[in-house]
This record gives structure tokens, C-alpha cells and sequence, in this order.
């Protein structure tokens, strides 16, 4: 009988520190996130931000039509159908300002300032 628990025993502890091995991965990957409190960062249309006000870095080129300017800022709805904040200023390269219903073509940074637009 003693000897019957003993292997029951041993199957349990073998069984538990195997799960444990098989969690651990899984665990530490999702705690990862659970420490910094962030959420992945998402690749869509940019946000207009008052410290990006200049040229920099080209992230992406979009293109599509313009729904609506307010001041240095131009909306425009790209060929798939979002909107997209754009913001011009004396660093942006065009040839002239553009209107509602303009198509477009511009390259931008990763905080919606327009390097240049055609």
C-alpha cells in the first residue's frame, strides 16, 4: 500500500512540473506585456502632434482626396477609405496649397507632418 501512494505521488509531482515547464513560456510572455502596461503599438494613420512640425523621417506616402483644410491642416481620405490628418508647413515641399477636392499625393512622417505633397 505504501508503495502504491508513493508511485501515485511521484506521477503527480511528475505531471505537475511538467505543466509548470509548459505554462512558463506562455506566462512570461503575457507578463511581459502585463509589466510595461502598453499596448502594441498600431501602424494606422498617424496623429497630428504640435511637436512634430517639421520635416523628418518619411514613414509612408499617401494618396487619395482632400475633404478638408483648417489652416496647416489638410484631411485627406485615402483610396481605402480612411482619413488621414496631414500637416503642412513651411518645411513641406508643393508647388501650390491645395483645395477640398484636390487628389493628392503625399509623403509623411510618423507624426502626420507632410514632407512633401503634389
Amino acid at each position: 500500500m505504501q508503495k502504491a501512494k508513493k508511485q501515485i505521488l511521484l506521477v503527480l509531482v511528475s505531471t505537475l512540473a511538467i505543466v509548470a515547464f509548459a505554462m512558463t513560456p506562455a506566462l512570461a510572455k503575457d507578463s511581459k506585456y502585463k509589466k510595461s502596461s502598453q499596448v502594441p503599438e498600431q501602424i494606422d494613420a498617424p496623429k497630428v502632434s504640435p511637436h512634430d512640425s517639421q520635416p523628418g523621417p518619411a514613414w509612408k506616402t499617401v494618396g487619395g482626396t482632400v475633404k478638408h483644410v483648417e489652416g496647416d491642416i489638410y484631411t485627406v481620405e485615402d483610396y481605402e477609405g480612411n482619413q488621414v490628418n496631414l500637416r503642412v508647413g513651411q518645411g513641406t515641399k508643393h508647388i501650390h496649397k491645395k483645395k477640398v477636392g484636390d487628389t493628392v499625393r503625399a509623403e509623411i512622417t510618423r507624426g502626420g507632418f507632410a514632407n512633401s505633397i503634389q
